[in-house]
């Protein structure tokens, strides 16, 4: 059976595009233009996954995205525009397992979906025992970074934690992941932070970057109330402190050679 993607966005030109998209990927496809039917076909219908835009005309993607959490644990993924970054947070605060900014490559709104889908049905209930995968048989043509026990893959926007079950990161997790993975023991200010992850710049007021590393935290460090990973450096920014390994594949470490 094809699993179904909700779709809910006002634009018809963009729903008719999502929709060709994630047929020709092998979905099923509801539309929604507005919230108000939203949660009637959550009702009377089985739902893999919801794309939300936050800006629904009169309406409030963030409101929708808390009454969706209070009905369902459906996987959600908010579309946001490009300046969007304190809805942004607030969505993935309120419930939201990722996002997209528009304007987006389809390609990379599939590869969300198909990453959430994987996080969503491939985490193992807790307690139970968890058999360690190749991750190099998984990601023979990916390269990945490997720090403090995990192991980040890229290009599938997967990270393995220690006993190699899934982390729950969203793309910006990743994103600022990726940040800091490739410039390990780096300080990083506030300012640059917000410039390599895409966001808008900085100012001392913001608590965008401060609430993105300390959501980060919580997913990656042994004890988030004293962080051995991601470091503050006071009156600047954050940095990187642990080593970080980077595996490339077999073909390309063959090229280099």
């Amino acid at each position: 059976m094809k699993r179904t993607i909700l779709v809910v966005e006002d634009d018809p030109k963009i729903r008719k595009l999502l929709r060709n998209v994630m047929e020709a990927e092998g979905f099923a496809v509801r539309e929604s233009e507005t919230g108000s039917d939203v949660l009637d076909i959550l009702d009377e219908s089985q739902v893999a996954l919801i794309t939300l835009d936050i800006q629904l005309g009169s309406d409030s993607g963030v409101e929708l995205a808390k009454q969706i959490r209070q009905k369902s644990a459906v996987p959600l993924i908010m579309v946001t525009g490009k300046d969007d970054v304190i809805d942004r947070v607030v969505g993935l605060e309120v419930g939201a397992d990722d996002y997209v900014t528009k304007p987006f490559h389809v390609r990379e709104l599939v590869a969300r979906v198909r990453s959430v889908l994987r996080r969503s049905e491939g985490q193992p209930a807790k307690g139970e025992q968890v058999t360690k995968p190749s991750i190099l048989e998984e990601t023979e043509k990916s390269p990945h970074f490997r720090f403090d026990g995990m192991t980040a893959i890229p290009d599938r926007l997967e990270l393995r934690d220690r006993d190699g079950s899934f982390c729950d990161l969203t793309s910006g997790d990743f994103k600022l992941l990726s940040v800091f993975m490739e410039r390990p023991k780096r300080v990083l200010s506030r300012d640059q932070l917000m410039d390599l992850i895409g966001g808008q710049s900085w100012s001392p007021l913001d608590r965008t970057v401060d609430n993105q590393v300390a959501r980060l935290r919580k997913k990656i460090e042994r004890d988030p109330s004293d962080p051995k990973l991601i470091k503050t450096v006071r009156g600047v920014g954050y940095t990187f402190a642990c080593d970080v390994e980077v595996l490339q594949p077999p073909s390309s470490s063959a090229k280099s050679a």
